[in-house]
């Protein structure tokens, strides 16, 4: 018997062993550096032509890959904006990987059905209107790759142009941003629009936010048919939000689609002192957000949502004589990226099943009162400068008394307590914290002001 079909005899045991390396993962995630910034490279060596087994090469990860994997999973990793995966969702992934359901069309499992039902949830937690659909993706770039290819083809058949057929030739789109995030400009470079071709609008004096009036301007100087606006929900470094309302009134005054990147943004809609800022998303012709962030789910689920599914399915639909068409669940393949595609919708619909929306909003209210701590801290204290006000989940500031602040930082993180990134505010180099794990508690801040305290000190 080969060993792949031993092995399958012996899948219990095998379970039980990945199940215990799991748990000690998670248990070490608290002495575990937050960081790991000095792994080794893994050795030199051919292909293994016979192979270990599956005990082996689990015996061989505990030894060579999981000493130096970061805690990324928990409370203190505060580096771009990462949700730890919560229990609920955990148990959803596993789950996903042991039934391993491939979404790519319907009619042989119950599986498109949950990610229809996960959207529509996803729909009502945001307040969107009915109108909205979409997909579930493999993050906020592809998600917001949908989105402009979504908006070509939008701003093609306004030139009579069917360019997902035809191509590009002939067409003139504009696209126009004040703030994009770079996984924007990279749906940019795919879609065949070209990142450095983006018509720049101004920002608000001090922000990140765009200038309505300069978006205005810029609308109604183009002599293009075809026009795409990408606005912000929660900037990644100010986390400032666009006016949709007023944008989205330029976009149908000049026959512009709107497409709103809100990766996190849009998580404070949960929030009562806070939904105004997302005033006129409902308007948007796509947004993206993201699931892996702010909701708590492993890596990676990214959420696509637009109110033209006609365009969506009018890019991505291919046919073929082996994939059935027709019937009254979605091909989630015509609408996504990927042909063959996981069982992502399952995680997010076990943390919705678990914590439902007050539990989504009560981990998003804490991160926001978690950052605003770190926030207050770091204004009072004479050896850092805050940057920017602390308005939702992120904290932008720098140290005073070290020039070199990518050292800092970098020796900062060395210290395994916390992991934080560069950032960059009005042409100034920053450090920048996300707060958006569950797991994340007061103490945590307490350690972390401590860290601060002593490392502000000019002599650290």
């Amino acid at each position: 018997m080969s060993r792949i079909r031993e092995e399958g005899a012996q899948l219990p045991q095998l379970l039980a062993q990945a199940l215990e390396t799991s748990g000690e993962f998670l248990r070490t995630l608290e002495s575990r550096p937050a960081a790991c910034t000095d792994a080794p490279p893994l050795p030199a060596g051919e292909l293994p032509q016979s192979g270990c087994g599956g005990a082996g090469a689990l015996d061989l990860f505990r030894r060579q890959i999981m000493p130096h994997l970061s805690a990324s999973a928990g409370p203190r990793y505060w580096g771009f904006v990462t949700g730890g995966a919560s229990p609920a969702a955990l148990m959803g992934d596993w789950l996903a990987a042991v039934t391993d359901q491939n979404l790519s069309v319907s009619g042989d499992s119950i599986a498109p059905a949950v990610e229809q039902q996960v959207l529509e949830w996803l729909r009502q937690m945001f307040g969107l209107p009915s109108s909205f659909a979409g997909s579930l993706t493999s993050g906020a770039t592809s998600a917001n790759l949908l989105g402009l290819l979504c908006g070509r083809q939008f701003a093609g058949r306004a030139q009579g142009i069917d360019v997902a057929a035809e191509g590009l030739v002939g067409t003139r789109i504009e696209v126009f941003s004040a703030c994009p995030h770079a996984s924007s400009l990279k749906g940019l470079a795919m879609a065949g629009l070209g990142r450095d071709r983006v018509v720049n609008v101004a920002c608000e004096p001090g922000s990140e936010r765009m200038d309505v009036a300069d978006l205005e301007r810029c609308l109604t100087a183009s002599d293009s048919s075809g026009k795409i606006v990408v606005a912000s929900a929660g900037t990644v470094t100010g986390t400032d939000f666009d006016d949709l309302e007023a944008i989205a009134g330029l976009c149908r005054v000049h026959g512009a689609w709107l497409h709103v990147d809100a990766a996190f943004g849009l998580f404070a809609s949960l929030l009562d002192d806070r939904r105004h800022w997302l005033r006129g998303i409902g308007a948007a012709d796509s947004i993206t957000s993201d699931a892996h962030k702010w909701l708590n789910v492993p890596y990676d689920s990214g959420i696509f949502l637009t109110r033209h599914l006609d365009l969506l399915e009018e890019v991505l639909a291919v046919a073929s004589p082996y994939l059935p068409t027709g019937g009254p669940a979605p091909h989630f393949m015509n609408r996504g990226v990927e042909n063959s595609r996981r069982f992502r919708a399952l995680p997010l619909w076990f943390a919705l099943q678990a914590y439902g929306r007050e539990g989504a909003a009560r981990l998003v209210e804490e991160n926001c009162r978690q950052a605003a701590r770190l926030a207050e801290w770091i204004d009072a204290s004479p050896n850092y400068r805050l940057l920017v006000p602390c308005g939702l989940n992120v904290v932008v500031f720098c140290p005073t008394r070290h020039g070199d602040i990518g050292a800092w930082l970098e020796r900062l993180n060395r210290a395994g307590l916390v992991f934080m990134t560069p950032g960059n505010w009005q042409g100034e180099t920053a450090v920048r914290a996300a707060f958006s794990n569950w797991s994340t508690s007061e103490s945590d801040v307490e350690r972390v002001v401590g860290l601060l305290a002593e490392a502000g000190r000019p002599d650290w």
